[in-house]
């Protein structure tokens, strides 16, 4: 294996280990609760200030270190990361654990988007695409072998072995990025507000409206899958963990998939599958009296909706590199503070929905962000495309004059 699989194995497996640390609390609540005493419902509220936690600082840690080395800034993240995990494997009370999930979620953002600037420089460009697809299925995997494995390790041993699992890939992480790794990376340094300039830009505060509204779309419905599942579908309970890996198997394939739209076309391709998003989200009420046609249908969304990843990725990061060089930390970063912000805003919606027209209605809400989502997407690649045309015509102004 040449040294860059490597490279884009440990990238993988960065972006595992955090997935791994944000996810696993969900399949093992029960037995957290019931050591540390609490109600489930407490324990729940873990996952809403991971969340928080996660988009709120992402930010402002990116903007704060991006004048130091990203090679020993991301060693020490890390090791901060090794700590807050570990810390919740040891955790004796709840608010232990709480201070331990803030000091992991205070710092995986900013990992995961230096962890995207490495990607960006060290991959061929022919090839980064495909890297940072890979690097989103990195999560997806951590949700549909990682969750499990990690409620595996729960119920036959006990739920803090498995925060130990993750702190064991941890290490091994931190070991392969200081073997890999570059020491020095070029960076443009600018001021906190030279970095936040890039915000001014259309291009860039309409594509985190995109993403916003495409996280809310996805857990519009998502929020409530396991009732759309079982009261809805009627399917048995026991059946849950299995129907749940097949959407996880689907997300996966959608991510590595999203490189190849990135390298053929990118946004420009986008509006066609959002436009089958809004009328697959509205029919679903419909479909749901067929168990076979209704599950179908959760794996259509399921694609359709990740399929955005790897071309936004590189949306933010190309228009960073090309106009505004001391803000690429913080435009890798936008992705997933947005995606965060949208998730809540999703699932806020569905608890809504749910109470005013039921589970079964609830992907009516989800269709409406669907549409939001297109309608930006499409005045973003109309946005695009006067910009490059802009500067074709500043380019060939300048070689006649020349």
């Amino acid at each position: 294996m040449n040294k860059y699989r490597l490279q884009a194995f440990v990238f993988v497996l960065v972006a595992f280990m955090s997935g791994c640390n944000e996810f696993m609390v969900v399949g093992i609540l029960p037995d957290i609760a019931s050591h540390l005493r609490v109600s489930i419902a407490m324990v729940g509220y873990l996952v809403t200030i991971f969340a928080t936690v996660y988009a709120v600082s992402t930010p402002i840690v990116t903007m704060l270190t991006s004048k130091y080395n990203r090679y020993k800034t991301l060693l020490v993240l890390m090791a901060i990361f090794l700590v807050g995990n570990t810390l919740s494997g040891l955790a004796t009370t709840y608010w232990m654990m709480i201070v331990s999930r803030v000091i992991a979620a205070g710092v995986s953002g900013a990992i995961i988007s230096i962890i995207m600037t490495f990607a960006n420089q060290i991959a061929p460009k022919d090839k980064r695409a495909n890297l940072i697809s890979w690097i989103y299925a990195g999560f997806s995997i951590a949700s549909v072998i990682g969750v499990p494995i990690g409620t595996t390790i729960s119920t036959h041993y006990d739920w803090r072995y498995a925060f130990f699992a993750v702190s064991l890939i941890s290490l091994l992480t931190i070991g392969l990025l200081s073997w890999l790794l570059p020491h020095h990376m070029k960076q443009v340094q600018g001021s906190i507000l030279k970095q936040l300039s890039l915000l001014k830009d259309s291009r860039i505060y309409i594509g985190i409206a995109v993403v916003l509204f495409t996280a809310a779309t996805q857990y519009g419905y998502y929020t409530y899958i396991r009732p759309l599942l079982t009261t809805v579908l009627g399917f048995d309970t026991q059946n849950i963990n299995l129907l749940l890996f097949v959407l996880g198997i689907a997300s996966v394939f959608s991510n590595r998939f999203s490189g190849t739209i990135a390298r053929r076309g990118g946004l420009e391709l986008m509006p066609k599958y959002y436009v089958a998003d809004v009328v697959i989200l509205l029919m679903l009420p419909l479909v749901m009296m067929s168990k076979l046609t209704g599950f179908l249908m959760l794996i259509a969304i399921t694609m359709l909706i990740t399929l955005f990843s790897a071309s936004i990725q590189l949306h933010f990061m190309d228009v960073a590199e090309q106009d505004y060089p001391q803000s690429t930390l913080l435009a890798s970063s936008l992705s997933s503070i947005f995606f965060n912000f949208g998730t809540s805003l999703g699932s806020a919606t569905a608890s809504l929905l749910v109470g005013a027209v039921g589970v079964g209605r609830i992907s009516l809400g989800a269709a409406s962000y669907a549409l939001l989502a297109l309608i930006l997407l499409v005045i973003l690649n109309r946005i695009n495309a006067s910009h490059r045309y802009s500067n074709e015509a500043k380019k060939h102004h300048q070689s006649q004059v020349s």
